[in-house]
């Protein structure tokens, strides 16, 4: 049998939350892999159904969860994954126009495309973790490649993969490690004296 109800809290970190039945009685306890593969992650207040079960304790829990509305109304609007898009963009030009005129080595565009393959593949692991209680990524080793160049892969894994994207902490980190890996690169390519490219070497290791 199955029952419909609406999910009222949800922490994406641990990957679970509670659904409050539409029928009335207790929250039921909710995990992420109760969902289909494939399934977009849940943000909260969506309507859900489900099929529900004990576990080995005897406590009930949601299993077979499905959406009972259209998906354009359960994920992020299209200008949230569309801004992270074209700062990625805009970053990844800018850094291209530097490197034709002559203002940047070949060598930071290797960087920025290494980091920012790396930071994606560091948060698509994190992200599989979380669901199934694996080895979590350090936030500082995300933090460390969003600093080295890799904000942009950071940026379209956390749009794309719905991860770090609740944690008011871990953003407000990312965007200082953004503001300083921007601000490093055009220095860069204005080519300041020796000790602000000390500096600059320093932020991107």
């Amino acid at each position: 049998m199955r029952h419909q109800g609406r999910i009222t809290h949800w922490n994406d970190e641990q990957g679970f939350g509670f659904i409050l039945p539409h029928a009335g009685g207790e929250s039921v306890f909710l995990h992420a892999k109760a969902f289909p593969r494939r399934a977009p992650r849940p943000r909260g207040q969506e309507i859900v159904t489900y099929e529900l079960v004990s576990d080995a304790r005897g406590r009930p829990r949601a299993a077979r969860v499905a959406y009972s509305v259209p998906r354009g109304q359960r994920t992020a609007p299209p200008a949230d994954v569309s801004m992270g898009y074209r700062g990625a963009l805009a970053y990844a030009g800018a850094v291209a126009v530097a490197l034709v005129a002559g203002r940047l080595p070949a060598a930071a565009a290797v960087l920025v495309v290494l980091a920012s393959v790396a930071a994606y593949a560091c948060y698509a692991i994190d992200k599989s973790a979380s669901v199934g209680d694996g080895w979590r990524i350090r936030e500082r080793t995300l933090h460390a490649l969003a600093l080295a160049g890799g904000w942009p892969g950071a940026l379209l894994a956390q749009k794309r993969l719905r991860h770090k994207v609740r944690k008011a902490s871990f953003q407000a980190a990312f965007r200082v490690t953004v503001g300083l890996n921007c601000a490093a690169m055009l220095a860069w390519a204005a080519g300041l004296d020796d000790a602000a490219a000390r500096l600059l070497a320093g932020l991107l290791r």
